[in-house]
């Protein structure tokens, strides 16, 4: 009689899944532990740094549409008499430091369109923007497998947002995990009659749901870039587990840490606008852990895998630098001067980047390729993002020009070196770029700009614990999925090609 095999989980595996069991229990008691200390009578400056500033209630004047009083109609609050017989100024109300119930007319318009529209150009960035980004770069064989890639993270990691990752990364716990006030987003809520509307405390002028939404589709594109690491040889079921778990063991603790006010990172004056170390650091070292565990592609080295389509490539890239505006502008969470200047280093240092890689590339190669200059607007893009909200245009020529140089290298040369099949070189741009972007932002952080300074030796903690976390963390969970169920597809489907094996599918 045939019995069907089950799997079973060696000691080695059993080794990493307490190791994994361990680092979330620790998480979690010192989350919980924060939530019995006595509260700080005032917030964090780091905080303080990542609100904008909003003008007194008193000071704003009402729109005459929508039923809200004429401009003529509002009146100032009372002020109560001194001691002395001047008139004292209001108190100022402390700044919460938990999303918080308001009525609607705090909500700035302005500021809402605009992050309506970042949120679409962030989520554009993934789908479609990184999903051709990848399948040009592919072989024809596996094109359809690398969209769908991104295009199930997109679904999956939706769900575990809603589920647990936001309430996780961006709501009060302790220094190192959010808490669960927000799971199954409980809580979140707009009352028309009432007149109400849930705020988050890091963006007190736009309705919570739409800064989860632009939060969300930053917690999309971070495991949707890890996939070119591991491109054309992973099991599509072993990706799902994969990135769902990362998701919410990986992603949302290093965001908690970098951008929720009580954050360890944000507490000791890291600083990232957009991601350079939540998003690409990330991301980029998950994709070298991934590369090292999965192996080298069959034939790696001894047989040509050159890209099927470089123009599908070029549109992806494209699609890239049109959303990143979303991703750096749209970090300012409001439509003002600051969000302004993000966008304009955003361009200029994507388009140095993209020069200085088409000209090593020239010098080194003896031809400017078109993936070259695609691949070096990409690395100026990493590398300008935790620094958008923080320096001035002429900083921005210098990191981007330097991060297609040092990413251009990453990605032929040291790669050959050190022998390890990163597909799409996700750790040679999205990590060194990374790298690049966070501590030159501690060189050229602008006081005038951002009212805040950084230095580099602060942004070596944000980095080193980035690293060395994601790194770990990535490479036991992708251990534990390889003995429970396996990482790799078989040799003669990898051969055939991940559409056909996997999906049933081909291009024709």
């Amino acid at each position: 009689m045939h019995t069907k095999k089950v799997p079973t989980i060696h000691a080695k595996g059993l080794f990493y899944l307490l190791l994994l069991l361990a680092a979330l229990l620790s998480l979690s008691s010192l989350s919980l532990a924060e939530e019995f200390k006595v509260p700080k009578t005032k917030p964090a400056e780091a905080q303080v740094k990542k609100m904008k500033e909003t003008k007194p209630a008193e000071t704003q004047v009402p729109s005459p549409v929508a039923g809200k009083a004429k401009p003529e109609e509002a009146k100032p609050a009372k002020s109560v008499p001194s001691a002395g017989g001047a008139a004292a100024a209001p108190a100022v109300p402390p700044a919460p430091t938990a999303p918080v119930l308001v009525a609607v007319d705090k909500i700035n318009s302005g500021d809402t369109a605009w992050m309506l529209a970042s949120t679409a150009l962030v989520l554009l960035m993934t789908i479609p923007g990184l999903a051709l980004f990848y399948g040009g770069m592919v072989r024809k064989k596996n094109v359809l497998a690398t969209l769908m890639q991104s295009f199930a993270v997109c679904c999956l990691v939706t769900i575990l947002w809603w589920l647990v990752g936001y309430s996780l990364a961006f709501t009060p716990g302790g220094p190192y995990l959010g808490g669960f006030t927000r799971l199954f987003m409980n809580g979140m809520v707009f009352m028309k009659e009432a007149g109400k509307i849930t705020v988050s405390h890091l963006a007190l002028t736009i309705p919570e749901t739409v800064y989860a939404m632009f939060q969300l589709t930053f917690a999309i594109i971070t495991p949707a870039l890890i996939a070119g690491s591991f491109a054309e040889r992973m099991k599509f079921s072993a990706m799902l587990w994969f990135m769902g778990i990362w998701s919410v063991v990986v992603y949302a603790p290093i965001a908690h840490w970098v951008w929720e006010a009580g954050g360890w990172l944000a507490t000791k004056g890291v600083l990232d606008f957009a991601g350079g170390t939540v998003v690409h650091i990330n991301a980029g070292i998950a994709g070298l852990a991934s590369a090292l565990a999965l192996g080298k592609r069959v034939g790696y080295g001894k047989e040509a895998m050159p890209p099927h389509n470089l123009t599908l490539t070029v549109i992806g890239a494209s699609l890239l630098w049109v959303g990143w505006f979303g991703f750096n502008a749209g970090s300012a969470t409001a439509a003002d001067g600051r969000a302004g200047m993000a966008m304009a280093v955003t361009q200029i240092a994507t388009a140095a980047a993209a020069l200085s890689w088409m000209f090593g590339e020239w010098i080194a190669k003896g031809n400017p390729s078109v993936l070259g200059i695609a691949s070096g607007a990409v690395a100026g893009l990493v590398a300008i993002t935790p620094a958008s909200g923080f320096v001035a245009p002429t900083p921005a020529v210098i990191i981007g020009g330097t991060a297609g140089v040092l990413c251009f290298v990453a990605s032929t040369s040291f790669k050959k070196v050190l022998g390890y099949d990163d597909s799409l070189d996700t750790f040679g741009v999205h990590c060194i770029g990374g790298i690049v972007g966070a501590l030159l932002t501690g060189v050229f952080v602008s006081k005038a700009i951002c009212g805040c300074e950084g230095s580099v030796r602060i942004q070596l903690w944000g980095v080193g614990s980035t690293l060395i976390y994601g790194f770990v963390m990535s490479f036991i969970i992708l251990k534990l999925i390889d003995m429970v169920i396996g990482l790799r597809v078989t040799e003669d489907e990898e051969r055939e090609g991940l559409d056909i094996s996997l999906h049933g599918e081909s291009v024709e």
